[in-house]
């Protein structure tokens, strides 16, 4: 009995291989599990994202990972927070979150988002001045810009800031900008004066802007500045009035903005500092905030005879010597703004009597020419 008893009985070495075996087989398989579960982790890390448009987001200041997250998850830019707070661990990127406003492109994955928060991209955003506005549309524009932080800023002198677009922070200081563009008007000036054309009837520095400030207003046309800068610059020569439109809306609106009507023959008799068909020489000041080109076309005019121009009908002027030929031109212009005038009152009787499914092209107006 007792012999066959320890017969049946299995060895402990074999049994301890038994258990060894198992014991190995579950790590193998727990092993396999978790690197299943990373593989998946990192794929779905670094898939696109479920953003189908861009979008902006904060992370707050003494956010975690796991908060950043959270926040992601909740406005539907990153489709799991789980992977993202454990990723943030495994990487250590949770040391490096920053604060700041964000934005995600569409299709995102996680971890472009997360180099975008540790890295500190913030979004930023953009306030154009355009070329030829006054200083007060400018700190108009600036201080309705909700992203700006700081208090509203007064107006500055006329002609002092620099156009141009601007990209900044949430927050960035409104007194900064303004400070900003006037240092780059002076830096551009500092850099152009010394290299003018020689025998300029400009004396100063100031007086080029002004000049720069109505070659501003008379032509939207980049490659006619220095065409338009040289007709007044042979005026100023002759001592010709320089009969400048803009200076004389100027007057009327003090710099507020624009002529809400087409000039008159009596706003060209008004008596204002700024009315160059009354005074000579320069306006006191200048009447809204030159661009570069047009500074740089004031400082170095087209070498021309030309003392006129009118505008061409094609967004441009036309160019003369003589008055006689200025004349030719208004008469061109007038016949053409005539029927322009006259196709336009057609297509709109012909819109009411028939209303066509497609409505006739109307053509736009053509600004007014300058009476020069």
């Amino acid at each position: 009995m007792f012999g066959s008893r320890d017969r049946m009985r299995v060895p402990e070495p074999r049994r301890k291989r038994g258990k060894f075996m198992r014991v190995m087989l579950w790590l193998l398989l727990l092993l396999l599990i978790a690197a299943g579960a990373a593989f998946y982790g990192k794929q779905q890390y670094e898939a696109e994202g479920p953003l189908a448009t861009e979008q902006v987001f904060t992370v707050e200041r003494g956010m975690n990972a796991r908060a950043v997250a959270k926040m992601l998850a909740a406005q539907g830019i990153i489709r799991s927070a789980d992977i993202f707070t454990v990723a943030a661990y495994v990487t250590r990127d949770f040391r490096r979150i920053k604060a700041g406003e964000y934005l995600a492109p569409a299709g995102a994955s996680m971890a472009m988002l997360m180099d975008i928060i540790v890295q500190g991209k913030e979004y930023t955003f953009r306030l154009t001045i355009p070329e030829g506005w006054t200083s007060q549309m400018a700190v108009e524009r600036i201080n309705a810009n909700n992203a700006l932080g700081g208090s509203a800023v007064e107006v500055p002198a006329e002609g002092t800031l620099l156009p141009d677009t601007h990209t900044f922070r949430r927050g960035f200081d409104r007194q900064q900008l303004i400070d900003n563009m006037t240092k780059a008007q002076k830096d551009l000036i500092a850099e152009l004066w010394p290299k003018r054309a020689a025998d300029l009837p400009i004396q100063t520095p100031q007086e080029a802007i002004i000049l720069a400030s109505i070659v501003e207003k008379e032509t939207s046309v980049p490659a006619e500045r220095p065409q338009v800068a040289a007709v007044f610059i042979n005026r100023l020569r002759l001592g010709m009035r320089l009969q400048s439109d803009p200076t004389v809306i100027y007057g009327i609106v003090a710099g507020k903005g624009r002529l809400d009507r087409t000039i008159s023959k009596a706003d060209l008799r008004q008596e204002t500092p700024y009315n160059t068909y009354r005074i000579k020489g320069l306006p006191p000041g200048p009447i809204a905030n030159p661009g570069r080109d047009s500074i740089a076309a004031v400082l170095n005019p087209a070498v021309t005879e030309d003392l006129y121009f009118v505008a061409d009908g094609t967004g441009g002027h036309a160019f003369s010597k003589t008055l006689d030929d200025h004349n030719a031109n208004v008469k061109e212009w007038r016949a053409l703004e005539k029927r322009l005038a006259e196709e336009a009152e057609e297509s709109e009787e012909s819109e009411e009597a028939d209303e066509p499914l497609t409505k006739p092209v109307i053509p736009l107006p053509v600004p007014r020419p300058a009476k020069l």
